[in-house]
């Protein structure tokens, strides 16, 4: 049974940081290509980062420069890294897993909440 758990969301000020921790079972985590997508409400579901097996990492540019995606595949993790928060990066925050092995496979973990305020 596959699952990834996601962490580390919580109530910080703007200007703080946050790490968000994503554990996953289940699958071949090292050949997966992981990430990090959040929903605001009312707005649709959007990427964040994602890092792909092979090493390379994808930014939305409301991303760029603040937050960084990063993985042990030794611990089955990709973590999160998000400084410099702003009121707008609240959102619930997904974690995601995708690949191909024979089929493909797209999961998704339950979200954790960020929200950023004064």
């Amino acid at each position: 049974q596959v699952q990834l758990v996601e962490s580390g969301g919580g109530l910080v000020q703007p200007g703080g940081s946050l790490r968000l921790s994503c554990a996953a079972s289940g699958i071949i985590f090292s050949i997966s290509t992981v990430g990090w997508y959040r929903q605001a409400p009312g707005k649709q579901r959007e990427l964040v980062a994602t890092d792909s097996s092979g090493g390379t990492r994808n930014y939305a540019d409301s991303a760029k420069g603040r937050f960084t995606i990063s993985r042990d595949n030794a611990k089955n993790t990709v973590y999160l890294q998000m400084n410099s928060l702003k009121p707008e990066d609240t959102a619930v925050y997904y974690c995601n897993a995708r690949g191909r092995i024979l089929s493909t496979y797209n999961y998704w973990g339950q979200g954790t909440q960020v929200t950023v305020s004064s």
